[in-house]
């Protein structure tokens, strides 16, 4: 085991085994391997430039985390006794170089802040991979609803049909919730974006360390300003995790259409069989697993973000060992959420769609609204009254095994004079129009009804605004690549000219 360049001042004692298994983060740091690296990176060029290292003292331990980059986590975390990525890392170092040059790397730094930062920088690029995940999700969704701008489908309240609308219709319902998901990871991302680096332990440092220049070469947006604030805050994390527990509840809510629409009961999807099993039992079986399971890792999410929460409630500040424990639960959030939406995004690619069923299921008494609303058009009702009249109306042709096609002007009068005390006298033609699911869908056309000029209308503003919306991404991503170039430059060019 590694000499603890931590404890070997205070204490004279080694742990217990135990002991150091049960608070090292070692393994579980493997996550922030590389943004650990290049925290370090811009932290020693930062002291170089100051003047608070001398130049070559930089060089040489620049040199050396270049080649822990190269050998990767697995070179430095070999000894698990160790605290951390953090300690193992300088312990490295200082293997390499000794301490006279490697224990410089740490000056005017905390692990506090450092860990704080390095999160930041591994959050903010899983965040840009959850949203790339999403914008790939709302293209198929678009893509299957401009193919089916004309597809009859029954729309539902409280799992009944309660009024026909579009597949292309349902299917931009999906698109908007999941845009909002994107608009909340992208506001997150701007605060997640901001740099904890220089505030050390909680006060900050008596070296003239130039927290704006670390954030800079980080790619950061911007300080967190208040030296407690940048180490206790953890509020960044919680955000995160409520923006992950959104998303797949709403990935959940669709997961379970999908599930239903493909039982026989329903049969309006048929899912490919590389998102479905079979039975070891029941030879016949298609089971939508990988879907169910998009469902059940709601539940897990939704844990990540309460065990946050519960984590963080009573801490005092500044920090405490406790946000060890929180951390694990973001990667893990991230993983299962981003695999969510992939298995969701790819089953609907792949599935086929019962447009024939579909449209065979809105010629029921779903249109049953539009011919109440006829009522007060044509007769001049009152829509309470109008209202009445059809819901009998509805009651008696099913009492009869009548379907809406053989409901006729003199069946309502018959209806209306026995509920309204006088005939109506509506023509067949109006009464049967208002009972065709066709028309009743055309004349929706009411702002982000289903009619197919207005979904057509939809359609297009959805891709401008998803265009937008990678116009953004792009910009996040092209900034931390282009932070991270000049950074490797800098590092190069020290290095190199000492």
């Amino acid at each position: 085991m590694e000499e603890d360049i931590l404890r070997r001042g205070r204490f004279k004692k080694v742990r217990p085994k135990e002991v150091a298994d049960f608070t090292s983060s070692i393994k579980a740091d493997r996550r922030i391997f590389e943004a650990d690296i290049m925290v370090d990176y811009a932290h020693v060029v930062m002291l170089a430039e100051k003047g608070i290292i001398p130049l070559d003292h930089a060089s040489r331990i620049l040199s050396v985390l270049k080649v822990i980059e190269r050998e990767g986590y697995d070179s430095v975390a070999r000894d698990t006794g160790m605290e951390d990525i953090h300690v193992a890392i300088e312990t490295a170092v200082i293997k390499a170089i000794g301490e006279e040059i490697g224990g410089r790397m740490h000056t005017g730094r905390s692990r506090n802040d450092e860990v704080a930062t390095c999160i930041r920088i591994a959050l903010r690029k899983n965040i840009l991979m959850v949203a790339s995940s999403l914008m790939d999700l709302m293209k198929v969704i678009l893509s299957i609803a401009d193919a089916n701008v004309y597809s009859l489908s029954p729309g539902y309240t409280h799992t009944q049909h309660a009024q026909p609308v579009t597949l292309a219709h349902h299917l931009i319902a999906y698109f908007d919730v999941f845009f909002r998901d994107l608009e909340r990871l992208i506001s997150t991302y701007r605060r997640v974006n901001m740099s904890p680096l220089g505030a050390a332990a909680l006060a900050g440092s008596g070296f003239p360390l130039d927290r704006v220049r670390t954030a800079e070469l980080l790619g950061f947006d911007g300080l967190v300003e208040n030296s407690m604030d940048a180490v206790a805050s953890r509020d960044f994390a919680i955000e995160t995790l409520a923006d992950l527990a959104i998303i797949v509840c709403n990935l959940s809510r669709l997961a379970e259409e999908i599930i239903l629409w493909s039982t026989s009961e329903f049969g309006y999807i048929d899912l490919d069989e590389g998102y479905a099993s079979t039975s070891s039992i029941m030879p016949q079986k298609k089971n939508p697993d990988s879907v169910e399971l998009v469902r059940s890792k709601t539940g897990r999410v939704y844990g990540n973000l309460l065990a946050a929460l519960t984590i963080v409630k009573a801490l005092p500040y500044s920090y405490n060992r406790d946000f060890q424990d929180l951390t694990p639960h973001i990667w893990d959030s991230i993983d299962a959420v981003d695999s969510s939406i992939r298995i969701i995004s790819g089953a609907l690619a792949t599935a086929k769609f019962n447009l024939d069923r579909l449209r065979r299921s809105v010629y029921d008494f779903s249109t049953a609204t539009e011919l109440a609303d006829t009522l007060v058009r044509v007769a001049k009702l009152p829509f309470r009254t109008a209202h009445t009249i059809t819901a009998a109306l509805v009651a008696e042709a099913i009492s009869r095994g009548l379907d809406p096609s053989s409901v006729d002007s003199k069946l309502l009068d018959d209806v209306s004079i026995r509920v309204y005390g006088r005939p109506l006298g509506i023509p067949d033609e109006i009464v049967r129009s208002a009972l065709d699911p066709i028309r009743v869908v055309e004349a929706r056309c009411t702002i982000g009804g289903p009619s197919p000029m207005e979904v057509r209308r939809m359609i297009s503003d959805r891709y401008r605004r998803i265009s937008e919306a990678y116009k953004i991404l792009e910009g996040f991503k092209l900034r931390l690549e282009e932070a991270e170039r000049k950074l490797r430059e800098i590092v190069d060019s020290i290095i190199s000219n000492v």
